[in-house]
């Protein structure tokens, strides 16, 4: 098994034991690995990270360096005024020093210590969960505000930006095989109905950019509910992790993403789209949470667009999916046919439902 060869290449004491795969992500390829020695058992995950994704893996992990070790000096120095021991995987190196393992193929595969004793989930269990998913992001935006974004490379060039989706979504459509994807499903029809009425407010946050309302810093880029860590002892978060995302961007795109991760209690596969809705209590809670470290760095000008990035990632994730199905899924992992387009419909709707509750969300953000 060659993920199992790829876990001997890094530094780490003792003999392989196993290596399963994990299941999980969309991208990567993920396995849990577990090395013994006579007197100890380490575990760290492995991943041979997707090339098609991220054709440049060694600059994903010099931006992961980069951070990490900005992140760990800041967690120590801090350590004695929390009320908890934050976390941060750490990059594991190879034996040959470097961040990353390249195999014959040419695929790069990196470990990266795995966080025991703590677990993320799918979906928010509770709205406790909900407020240490807000805290936590607010926590790693707080930590990582005075990283220069400069120190970052652009590892994903044009995401996030959303006129770009569009852009990709065009190019498909106008293809035979993407036509003939439209027009073989009402569904799809439908969403790009939708897609085409919100063309014009798609740029409101880069255009806020553009006039210097709105800076470039360090972004986490993925903070959804299932890359939060909650304690198993003591019910807190105690880190966000899949930190493949990291790069100079908006906050409000990690804001955004989060909300929208967190608010839809039907989760991003339900195929019953009565169920998807956008859930205000909850968003209440992780607001709560987020702004408990969130004052700290926050402008005026920031605060005025928290709405909008609500609204625009779910609609942006929407956009992705749909522009994924129309290409043929050469970018998501699917399961099953159609499964891109299941996404992008709840997501869609998902977009609706903010839309509709636009003047609750904004006193909520209002209130704290």
């Amino acid at each position: 098994m060659k993920a199992a060869l790829m876990a001997q290449k890094f530094a780490v004491a003792g003999r392989l034991v196993t290596v399963e795969s994990t299941g999980f992500g969309n991208v990567n390829d993920t396995y849990l690995a577990v090395f013994r020695t006579t007197f100890s058992e380490e575990r760290f995950i492995l991943q041979r990270i997707n090339r098609r994704v991220f054709p440049h893996p060694e600059y994903i992990m010099e931006n992961m360096r980069v951070l990490t070790d900005h992140v760990h000096a800041r967690l120590e120095d801090e350590a004695a005024m929390s009320d908890r021991i934050w976390q941060l995987p750490r990059v594991i190196p190879a034996k040959d020093g470097q961040d990353f393992a390249i195999d014959a193929e040419g695929d790069f595969w990196r470990a990266i210590s795995h966080i025991a004793s703590a677990h993320s989930y799918e979906r928010v269990q509770s709205i406790e969960h909900a407020h240490e998913a807000g805290f936590v992001l607010g926590h790693f935006q707080r930590v990582i505000s005075d990283l220069s974004p400069e120190r970052l490379g652009d590892t994903l060039v044009g995401f996030h930006i959303t006129p770009g989706y569009l852009e990709k979504l065009d190019k498909a459509l106008a293809s035979p095989d993407g036509q003939a994807r439209l027009k073989s499903s009402a569904e799809a029809e439908r969403c790009c109905h939708f897609v085409n009425a919100r063309r014009e407010w798609c740029a409101v946050l880069e255009r806020a950019k553009d006039r210097g309302e709105l800076r470039l810093r360090p972004i986490h880029g993925d903070p959804k509910i299932a890359n939060i860590m909650i304690d198993d002892a003591t019910g807190k978060g105690t880190c966000i992790v899949d930190l493949d995302t990291v790069k100079p961007g908006l906050i409000h795109y990690d804001f955004g993403d989060c909300l929208r991760s967190c608010c839809n209690p039907a989760g991003e596969e339900t195929q019953d789209l009565g169920r998807v809705m956008f859930d205000t209590d909850l968003c209440e809670v992780i607001v709560k949470g987020y702004m408990a470290h969130a004052r700290d760095f926050l402008t005026g000008e920031d605060r005025t667009y928290l709405y909008d990035s609500i609204r625009l990632i779910a609609f942006e994730l929407g956009l992705r999916f749909f522009a994924d199905y129309i290409a043929g899924d050469v970018y998501f992992k699917t399961r099953y046919e159609g499964q891109n387009l299941n996404r992008a419909r709840v997501q869609l709707k998902l977009t609706e439902s903010i839309e509709t509750r636009e003047s609750i969300i904004r006193k909520l953000l209002d209130k704290y």
